[in-house]
C-alpha cells in the first residue's frame, strides 16, 4: 500500500511502539503538527544521517499536545506505529510549509524464535549490569519486542537505522545477537580492568620483618 504523508526529518531513529516527546518550534512543523492533530493524521519521521534524509522512517501518531506557547511553539507526545519507505519526496506542496512524501508501508514478518528472545534478554541484562545501568520496561517480558530495547543496547545511529530496515523478526534477532557477541567480551574486560584499577587504588597495610 502506498500513500502520501507529511514528513518531519530528524537525526534520530524512531521504532514502532516507541513513545517520543517532541518540542516543536519551527514554523513549518508547527503547521504540520496543527494540521495532523486537527485531522487525526499521522506523519513520518525519516532518519537523517550525515545531513541526508534516508529512505526509511517511521510513521508516528500524535497522542497529545501537552503544552502550547503564545508564540506557537508546542510540546507533543507521539508514538511510532509502522515503518515506511520513501518512494518519492515532494518538496513543494501548495499552501504548505513542510515537505511530504509518497511512501510504502513495510511489512513486518514475525518469524522470531522464543529461545533466541530469551537469550537476547539474558544478554541484555548482563550488558546493563556490567555498565551499572538500571532499566525498566513498561511491557512484561512476554509482551516485549526487540524494538522496545533497540535504543538501549549500544547501537550507534547507523546501526539503529540498519536495524530499522530489517523486515523480519528473525533477522532482527540475529542482528542483536551478533552485536552482543562483539560488544559483551569488550565490556566484560573493561569491568575487570576497572575492578583492578579500583583495587590498586586502595591503601595496603604492609608489614616488614626486621
Amino acid at each position: 500500500m502506498t500513500n502520501f504523508i507529511p514528513i518531519f526529518p530528524l537525526q534520530i531513529v524512531v521504532f514502532p511502539g516507541e513513545k517520543l516527546n517532541l518540542h516543536i518550534f519551527e514554523e513549518r512543523y508547527i503547521q504540520l503538527v496543527n494540521e495532523c492533530h486537527a485531522e487525526e493524521k499521522a506523519f513520518g519521521i525519516p532518519t537523517v544521517i550525515n545531513d541526508k534524509v534516508s529512505e526509511m522512517g517511521t510513521l508516528v501518531k500524535i497522542k497529545t499536545i501537552e503544552q502550547q506557547y503564545p508564540d506557537g511553539r508546542m510540546d507533543i507526545k507521539t508514538e511510532g506505529s509502522s515503518i515506511v519507505r520513501i518512494l518519492e519526496s515532494i518538496q513543494d506542496i501548495p499552501d504548505k510549509l513542510y515537505q511530504g512524501a509518497i511512501v510504502k508501508h513495510q511489512e513486518n514478518i514475525n518469524d522470531g524464535r522464543g529461545s533466541k528472545m530469551l537469550l537476547i534478554l539474558k544478554q541484555l541484562r548482563e550488558f546493563h549490569e556490567l555498565l551499572n545501568i538500571e532499566k525498566e520496561y513498561t511491557n512484561s517480558e512476554g509482551e516485549l519486542t526487540l524494538y522496545d530495547f533497540a535504543h538501549h543496547i549500544g547501537f550507534n545511529i547507523e546501526q539503529e537505522y540498519e536495524f530499522l530496515k530489517l523486515d523480519r523478526e528473525a533477522q532482527r534477532q540475529e542482528y542483536i545477537l551478533r552485536h552482543f557477541e562483539h560488544v559483551l567480551p569488550t565490556v566484560r574486560e573493561l569491568k575487570k580492568l576497572r575492578e583492578r584499577i579500583q583495587l590498586n587504588g586502595h591503601f595496603k597495610k604492609l608489614s616488614f620483618d626486621d
